[in-house]
């Protein structure tokens, strides 16, 4: 059997391992030229803990988590508001939460292929598709200028993010399907020794309306942060201002490390909307969608990376069997029949979240430094954590 992935993220990377494992031929086509460096940290738990560990993933996963004592809302002055101790949210989650770069989390995805016999799993970068056909049995991709021109398979598995071209070509215009929450999110990773020193193990968030900034130290010397603002922005600035200048006008005076940070500020940071994608169907005749494609929950929801490896290892160990082409589309049924639930399920808890990830008035600032500090009271503090897990979790 033989499968075509368009999208070489974790979603991707998951589902081709497990196809591989199980015998098919996969190939793997991502337009990046090479693995993605830009993305921010998440937190890892949920439905992925369970999966990756099921798979023999997690202590890959495990090989490149930073250590995170708290996470430490600060205002301009650069003073703590409210703080969430992390032993105690990882005890309320199980204790099974990883801190990773999205980046890092794609790497060990990628060198997990190394499980796979050599030759079954192909990855292909830097080609971009320009043509999706699903009919007759067989699925194809075409790839003009480029030798082979076309590739054949029984699925086609579209695992190329939020504005995948899979889902736009087979199923309808991304707007259609794209449900935006009034909000974008940039993030870089910059060389600043001195601030990721005295950032310690801190996920220093600035704790301000209508825009965040989260900056952590990564054991490289340099910092990762990402920034989140409301969508007016753009409106206000006008579509032709560049990324870096929309930053700047929106995150100045936030705070000396924000400040150091905008300064340093790449000429094209990944700076997209926030949004989930909702759909009423997720697979036609030989062709399924996974991952953000089909189901992006948000930044907010806070489980992207976790439901990435979940969803992905779910429909590789579903199609993985499969011997005969007339079983794919009940297989494909299945996989959306059995995943559904459990990504409504955090796009709920995800839009319940906005406010609390991004406050607009003072009165729901104050409210989330009031849940974050009961946190830290001896009679509450795991009330309070399981709380939090719970909405963002379920």
């Amino acid at each position: 059997m033989r499968a075509i992935i368009v999208g070489a993220g974790i979603a991707g990377l998951v589902t081709a391992r497990q196809l591989g494992l199980a015998g098919w031929e996969v190939d793997v086509v991502e337009q990046s030229p090479g693995p993605r460096d830009a993305g921010y940290m998440m937190d890892f738990f949920g439905p992925g803990v369970a999966a990756s560990e099921r798979i023999g993933l997690y202590p890959r996963l495990a090989d490149v988590a930073y250590p995170v004592e708290a996470a430490e809302y600060v205002d301009s002055a650069g003073k703590a508001t409210a703080m969430l101790d992390y032993e105690r949210f990882s005890r309320a989650a199980g204790g099974r939460v990883l801190t990773l770069l999205r980046p890092d989390m794609e790497l060990a995805a990628r060198d997990a292929l190394d499980d796979v016999p050599a030759g079954r799993v192909r990855l292909h970068y830097a080609r971009r598709p320009t043509g999706y056909r699903d009919g007759g049995g067989v699925v194809s991709v075409s790839l003009p200028g480029t030798e082979p021109s076309t590739l054949e398979a029984d699925v086609l598995i579209g695992a190329d993010g939020i504005h995948s071209a899979v889902r736009g070509s087979l199923f309808g215009p991304e707007a259609d399907y794209l449900r935006p929450l009034g909000m974008r999110a940039a993030a870089y990773i910059a060389d600043e020794p001195a601030l990721a020193a005295r950032l310690g193990r801190r996920f220093v968030l600035t704790d301000s309306l209508d825009r965040t900034v989260g900056l952590y130290g990564l054991r490289t010397g340099q910092v990762a942060t990402f920034m989140v603002y409301r969508e007016q922005a753009i409106a206000a600035d006008g579509i032709d201002v560049d990324a870096p200048t929309r930053l700047r006008r929106n995150f100045a005076g936030l705070g000396p490390e924000v400040d150091r940070m905008l300064e340093l500020c790449p000429p094209d940071p990944y700076d997209d909307v926030v949004a989930q994608v909702v759909m009423p169907g997720w697979h036609r005749e030989r062709t399924i969608l996974v991952g953000d494609a089909c189901s992006a929950v948000s930044l907010v929801a806070g489980q992207g990376g976790s439901l990435a490896i979940a969803g992905g290892a779910l429909l590789g160990d579903l199609l993985g069997p499969v011997r005969a082409r007339d079983d794919i589309p009940a297989v494909l049924a299945g996989f959306e029949r059995e995943w559904r639930p459990v990504i409504e399920a955090a796009q709920a808890s995800g839009r319940r979240a906005v406010w609390m990830f991004l406050p607009e008035t003072v009165r729901q600032q104050r409210v989330r430094r009031w849940v974050l500090r009961a946190a830290t009271l001896p009679v509450v503090n795991a009330i309070v954590a399981r709380q939090i897990v719970k909405s963002i979790a379920s």
